[in-house]
């Protein structure tokens, strides 16, 4: 990285400008704006992001602290605390949302000759989401139980990378198997989920569209096998079987074959076992398959950790999502400047280091 420049004009200038002047117009962002446009926003938003600011007030003290550097970033004038409130408030959020989607296919270019460790040329997804707690008097929009209010972001998760694909916000009641009704599978394609997706009728979606699936079984899952293939116990490996489910109305929602594979996990002592519609992959990379997955438990554990989603500038669901889309477009700057720059280490790691306290 150019030693010479703020890391924050280094990440800011992979943004293509062009892009954002056609969304501003679009969703006609700055009518009647003078000084204060979507341009600064972002600046003083990604500044957020990176730099852990804990409210408005802080965000323009400390850019307002040097105005030499704020001057070089475009501003002509010191960042007003309530400018940027009603920015966030006002300014529709799928501007960003369009923003963010277009790093997405960005990154997605640079990363996709990552190496997954597997003998696999499939692309593989990981879908779950993470629910944000939210205080119900302020977020009163945001009801979830008696006492308390909160969110839920339901990604996809291109595991080359990991980059973000997809990201759909929601009330924290909505249950994770309905966001299956509004995907779009990519024939070929592997999706990895837990057992909270676990339902024969959307299943048989992703089977419907050419994709694979591999999931948890539920404990109380009725299965009649039709055939067993062997394994190698060595591997963890206890069985590879070929079936339907037994139920009737299960029959009725997935027609096609499924096979179960149990694996023994003897790093956390347990027993696993998967469902997936491929039937021709070994059993080992099906849980190899699954084991992947905890990526999108890091993703979402370093962006609540790191990236403020959980401190918010705004109340209103406008701010909310705004803040959310740019801090998903901040984590793809980053993955993008990482893969151009050749950095060692992780993207995780580059993330941390730019991240600053």
């Amino acid at each position: 990285m150019n030693s010479g420049r703020y890391v924050l004009s280094q990440v800011l200038d992979l943004i293509h400008w062009e892009t954002l002047r056609r969304l501003v117009q679009r969703y006609d962002a700055e009518a009647r704006v003078k000084h204060f446009g979507c341009r600064q926003q972002l600046i003083c938003m990604a500044f957020a992001q990176l730099t852990w600011r804990e409210g408005l007030r802080d965000i323009a003290t400390c850019l307002n602290a040097k105005p030499a550097a704020l001057y070089h970033l475009g501003f002509r004038e010191p960042v007003a605390k309530s400018t940027l409130a009603d920015a966030n408030e006002q300014r529709d959020w799928r501007l960003w949302e369009d923003l963010a989607k277009s790093l997405m296919r960005q990154a997605r270019t640079l990363y996709a000759g990552e190496d997954l460790g597997l003998e696999l040329e499939n692309i593989v997804y990981a879908l779950d989401s993470t629910t944000i707690d939210l205080s119900l008097t302020l977020f009163p929009w945001a009801d979830f139980r008696r006492t308390k209010a909160g969110i839920k972001i339901h990604t996809q998760l291109d595991l080359r990378g990991p980059i973000p694909t997809c990201l759909h916000i929601t009330g924290a009641r909505q249950h994770d198997v309905l966001w299956l009704d509004e995907l779009i599978f990519e024939p070929g394609a592997f999706y990895v989920m837990d057992r909270g997706y676990m339902d024969f009728q959307r299943l048989n979606r992703i089977a419907c569209a050419g994709a694979f699936f591999v999931t948890r079984a539920k404990d109380n899952l009725r299965f009649s096998r039709q055939r067993s293939r062997p394994v190698d116990c060595q591997t963890g490996l206890r069985s590879d079987q070929i079936g339907k489910p037994t139920l009737a109305k299960a029959r009725e929602a997935f027609p096609g074959l499924l096979r179960k594979v149990r694996y023994f996990d003897a790093e956390r002592k347990r027993h696993l076992v998967f469902l997936t519609n491929h039937l021709e992959v070994p059993a080992l990379t099906v849980a190899q398959i699954y084991r992947l997955r905890w990526q999108i438990e890091l993703f979402f554990r370093w962006i609540k950790g790191h990236l403020r989603i959980q401190h918010y500038f705004g109340t209103s669901p406008n701010a909310v999502k705004t803040q959310i889309w740019v801090a998903v477009a901040v984590y793809l700057l980053v993955a993008i400047l990482h893969k151009q720059l050749n950095l060692p280490g992780t993207l995780h790691r580059t993330l941390q280091l730019l991240s600053v306290h």
